[in-house]
């Protein structure tokens, strides 16, 4: 990721300055009729990482599963967040959030496996509850 800044420098330049290749004299004395005020744009640029090729850790790092995992998100290896989203998913397509109280997720026999064979499970609950599922 490139981050770049810019600042305007601004110096003095004879306007009789010519680019022809000619040498110039060494000391030029500045009268106010030759001279105008030049300003440029200078720009700086941080160091360019790829932040694509770094290798995934903590709780983006693929991990292995338990077989009951495995059953609910159809992979061996999957990263924590990805269990997560695709546990969420499977509530609400399957329609298990308590229709009285939304935060409680009301278990079927897929996801009693996960969560300790428990009938309910506060969505608080369901972090805690999958961390021995990750071996």
């Amino acid at each position: 990721m490139a981050v770049s800044s810019s600042t305007f420098s601004t110096f003095i330049s004879p306007q009789t300055v010519s680019f022809s290749g000619k040498p110039s004299p060494a000391l030029r004395v500045l009268h106010p009729t030759n001279v105008c005020m030049v300003r440029t744009v200078t720009q700086a640029t941080a160091s360019k990482t790829d932040t694509g090729s770094r290798k995934p850790r903590g709780i983006m790092k693929p991990r292995r599963v338990s077989p009951e995992m495995q059953a609910l998100v159809g992979v061996p290896e999957i990263p924590r967040t990805e269990v997560l989203k695709q546990i969420w998913a499977y509530i609400k397509e399957h329609n298990l959030q308590d229709p009285d109280n939304r935060r409680v997720i009301i278990c079927d026999e897929k996801l009693k496996k996960i969560f300790a064979d428990k009938d309910r499970v506060g969505f608080l609950e369901i972090a805690r509850l999958i961390n021995p599922h990750f071996l």
